[in-house]
């Protein structure tokens, strides 16, 4: 009796050991996110080579995780929801690569910006948006760790205050373009920070909706799709 449950401990080991994998690159991705925001609030060189050092990290891990995954499936043909939640670390290894890397565009874009004096009220909003999106990223980690469908329903309406903060930054930041024309050849910059936020969102919500179909077996009814800018 004991030889027939032991393989079986082994197989949860390795997928307790993929979660453990997935969250360490989570919480890399998370503080890469912290730095990047932090470079563009206090530009320091040291922050962005930090955030650059910490993508390269996460894109390594992630190719390890996609290979132990690939290998557990081929091994133990796994099905049900321990098929989904071997899928799910892979997707949402790559929704966190994604986000590492915008991490590394705004740590980039808040280079162009570190000896320009940017407008108060889109600063304000910036900032405010990054707040909203560094939870959003905790909270669909998190979600996912924990299987916590109540928590990755959320992200869809912390999303919908992201996207209206968002709108709200494009219309400080042009209003700020006509109101000073030369300083259109930076204050572009913010406009970019604005998008690669957003879409640092967007991935949180889909690693939300991973877990839900984790969960559930069942697709989440999306929104209309937003248009690439």
């Amino acid at each position: 009796m004991e030889r027939k449950k032991y393989p079986r401990i082994l197989f949860r080991k390795r997928l307790n050991e993929l979660k453990e994998d997935v969250n360490e690159i989570g919480q890399i991705t998370i503080q890469a996110h912290k730095n990047a925001i932090e470079a563009f609030n206090n530009y320091d060189e040291e922050l962005l080579k930090k955030v650059i050092k910490a993508n390269e990290k996460v894109e390594r891990l992630n190719f390890y995780l996609e290979r132990k995954c690939i290998s557990i499936i081929a091994a133990e043909q796994p099905v049900a929801m321990d098929l989904r939640f071997i899928e799910a670390c892979i997707k949402v290894g790559s929704h966190l690569k994604r986000m590492g890397n915008l991490a590394v565009n705004i740590a980039e874009a808040a280079k162009n910006l570190k000896n320009e004096e940017i407008p108060a009220k889109p600063f304000e909003d910036l900032n405010h948006m990054a707040n909203l999106v560094q939870m959003m990223v905790s909270k669909g980690l998190y979600a996912f760790i924990d299987q916590n469908m109540d928590m990755a329903r959320e992200l869809r309406h912390d999303d919908d205050k992201v996207d209206d903060l968002f709108d709200q930054s494009l219309e400080n930041i042009t209003g700020s373009m006509f109101q000073d024309k030369d300083s259109i050849s930076y204050l572009i910059y913010l406009l970019f920070i604005a998008r690669f936020l957003e879409r640092i969102a967007d991935r949180a919500v889909s690693i939300g909706d991973r877990t839900i179909f984790m969960i559930t077996c069942e697709k989440p009814k999306r929104l209309e799709l937003k248009k690439e800018l």
